[in-house]
């Protein structure tokens, strides 16, 4: 390769020669400088900040061939279509892929004729694809949606610790690694996993000031369809929805076409022409609403995306801010709803508790196993029927975690089945075959018979055996298989084939005797259910939800009022039934300066009950005694009488308007909440009686 190294005028030229861009965006020109530099480069630009153009452009600078990593296979093909579209030599190989398509794909890049290459990170373990990579010469390696190396990111994916090693293989090419969701932490992770070297940060800042953020109480499915519905009437132009589900997906569809709202489901349940139909009518625009899950919704790039609500709340903010960055990419106006009831934290609660689970609970499922298992350690597995099995609560999807942890250390492995080799014992005495088959049967005789000349009496203890060395006709398994599942149905003889199945690797081992990282599985377990919290503390945010998005992630930008989210603009509370009393900030304010019509709240300093508050609030502090004496805790532990005055007058209905009250935390609504919320409804009950 030549030392020459191409310069930033000539990559301008080319962006606006090939991708019809007049200049480079904020950060994109310092990425495109580094990387053709050949410095290692890490870029954190925002959702729409154009991340991609970062190693497009330097790739058809460089010689050879630049090979992006990248998770998603929606993304993937459309980017390719994009570029070939733009006579930009480019393809991908992934799993969509017959043998003979990766074929013809790797032999283009190895004539030269593909200079950018998108591969998912299994790909590399495929054959000898990274030393025919190698052999032609690899420029640049980009690692795309990098906070995925990551097990302190949102969407961890354990195929891309291999990436390093990858790099390794490839030669050690410089690299790029972009995403537009990364915390200090998860930055230094990323550095840290993919080995870069003195590498170049670049972070341009989180903040969207077109879009508007805005949350939205709600306490069940049929208000968060209400809600949605009334949104996408009330906002113009095209909007995408977010769900969690293909069955939310395909329910929030249909919901939206009796009102007469047109929309599409876009989910991995598509197949390929399917989800293309959906995708074009989407882009054109012959569509207004496409409702998508998380991972398929990240392939659809659309400049004009005027409104993104999410049905039910992410996992994680950064997964929030990615999905509602889909907004307004051509940096004009638009808003992002998300729609929260308190319960969709216990979804989120299930799958991290599925996807980690504690240690206790793989002890007992490696117990349960050995219990059951052969003494060849042979064994049944089925996750239903062990969950049930187990003390507590505890789901097939922990159990399903468990066994995939008990495989990776080796304690438990699958094993092909191993051709006509069985294991054979015989139940019956000599004199019952002889009364109740004697000449009767005499294929069932003979193959007694047969079994008993190959090991005697050793057959009632259990004997293995090549069913191709008995004589015919009852050599191998194609014709001797029937005649002993009659046997066995008759308890005659059990038998089984050899391998096949899952087995315990060694039925005297016990589990602490294999290489499992219990403390990874905690800190991973922790961090998922700290993102949840963060991510529920935004939904209950009484503040700046953009400045509290800005702060997540470190970004110095975070103001005290934005101008441009529900709470700084009054609207949030303005759409509630127990609303506060509002009142117009100063004119001269700097907040007031910038939207003349903005409100905001003061704080009820005090609350005085009425005489009608009276009995409610007798009632709650009984209620507060009995929870007080249950948890042996003193009174104020479970709520203050402050926090039970206000309750007794504003008299909350909902999770949301509970949490409002001062003294109510998330915490506390998941242990009291139900309780409390069901002695406030009797009470307006029986007094409307």
């Amino acid at each position: 390769m030549s030392d020459i190294r191409p310069t930033l005028d000539a990559a301008r030229a080319l962006l606006r020669a090939r991708f019809g861009f007049p200049e480079f965006r904020p950060g994109q020109d310092r990425a495109v400088s580094s990387v053709l530099a050949g410095r290692d480069t890490l870029v954190v630009l925002p959702t729409g900040g154009g991340k991609s153009l970062c190693y497009q452009v330097p790739a058809l600078l460089l010689p050879g061939v630049t090979v992006v990593v990248s998770p998603l296979i929606s993304l993937m093909k459309d980017q390719v279509d994009a570029l070939t579209a733009r006579d930009i030599p480019a393809t991908f190989v992934n799993s969509t892929l017959s043998s003979g398509e990766v074929a013809e794909r790797m032999a283009r890049v190895a004539r030269g004729e593909v200079k950018i290459l998108y591969l998912a990170p299994e790909r590399f373990d495929v054959g000898t694809a990274a030393e025919r990579l190698k052999e032609v010469g690899v420029s640049l390696l980009a690692i795309d949606e990098a906070h995925c190396i990551s097990e302190w990111g949102h969407d961890f994916r354990p195929s891309y610790l291999r990436v390093a090693k990858v790099r390794e293989r490839l030669g050690w090419p410089p690299a790029v690694a972009l995403t537009a969701t990364a915390t200090q932490h998860v930055r230094e992770d990323i550095a840290r996993q993919l080995r870069l070297e003195n590498a170049e940060t670049i972070i341009t800042g989180f903040d969207r000031q077109n879009l508007h953020y805005h949350v939205v109480p709600t306490r069940s499915d049929a208000e968060k369809d209400e809600a949605l519905i009334g949104l996408l009437k009330r906002h113009a132009g095209v909007g995408i929805v977010y769900a969690a589900t293909r069955r939310n997906v395909e329910k929030v569809t249909v919901t939206l076409e009796r009102a007469k709202i047109k929309a599409m489901a876009y989910h991995a349940g598509l197949d390929d022409e399917h989800r293309h139909e959906v995708q074009e009518a989407f882009m054109t625009e012959n569509v207004r609403v496409i409702v998508a899950t998380n991972a398929f919704g990240m392939g659809i790039d659309k400049a004009n995306v005027r409104l993104v609500v999410h049905h039910s709340m992410p996992g994680t903010l950064e997964a929030y801010y990615q999905e509602a960055g889909r907004a307004g990419r051509d940096g004009r106006h638009s808003d992002v709803y998300l729609l929260h009831a308190f319960p969709d934290r216990f979804t989120h609660e299930f799958f991290i508790k599925g996807a980690h689970p504690e240690r206790q609970v793989v002890e007992r499922v490696y117990a349960r196993l050995l219990g059951s298992a052969r003494k060849d350690g042979a064994v049944h597995v089925d996750a239903g029927a062990i969950a049930a099995t187990l003390p507590g609560k505890v789901s097939d999807r922990e159990v399903e975690s468990a066994l995939r942890i008990l495989a990776h250390a080796g304690a438990l492995r699958a094993e092909p089945e191993n051709g006509s080799r069985v294991h054979v014992r015989l139940l019956a005495t000599a004199e019952r075959i002889k009364r109740e088959i004697g000449e009767t049967d005499p294929l069932k005789l003979g193959l007694l018979r047969a079994l008993w000349k190959v090991s005697g009496d050793a057959i009632y203890d259990g004997i293995t055996v090549d069913l191709d060395t008995l004589p015919a006709p009852f050599r191998g398994l194609t014709g001797t298989m029937p005649l002993l599942d009659q046997l066995q149905q008759t308890q005659f003889l059990e038998w089984h084939r050899l391998g096949g199945g899952d087995r315990i690797a060694n039925m005297r081992r016990p589990l602490s005797g294999y290489p499992i990282d219990w403390s990874a599985f905690d800190r991973r377990r922790t961090n998922e259910l700290s993102k949840l919290d963060a991510m529920q503390q935004y939904a209950y945010c009484k503040s700046c939800r953009r400045a509290f998005v800005l702060r997540y992630f470190g970004d110095p930008a975070a103001a005290k009022d934005c101008g441009g989210c529900d709470n700084c603009l009054g609207t949030h509370d303005a759409s509630r039934r127990d609303k506060r009393t509002v009142t117009a900030k100063p004119a001269d304010t700097r907040a007031a300066r910038r939207n003349a019509t903005r409100v905001a709240r003061v704080e009820p300093s005090e609350f005085t009950p009425g005489a009608g508050d009276a009995v409610l609030l007798e009632h709650l502090r009984a209620l507060r005694t009995r929870i007080a004496k249950e948890e042996k805790v003193p009174p104020y532990i479970v709520f203050s009488d402050r926090t039970l005055v206000e309750m007794a007058v504003r008299r909350p209905k909902t999770d949301y308007a509970l949490g409002d009250v001062r003294g109510v935390g998330p915490m506390k609504i998941e242990k009291y909440g139900e309780r409390f919320l069901a002695l406030l409804r009797a009470a307006d009950e029986t007094e409307a009686a």
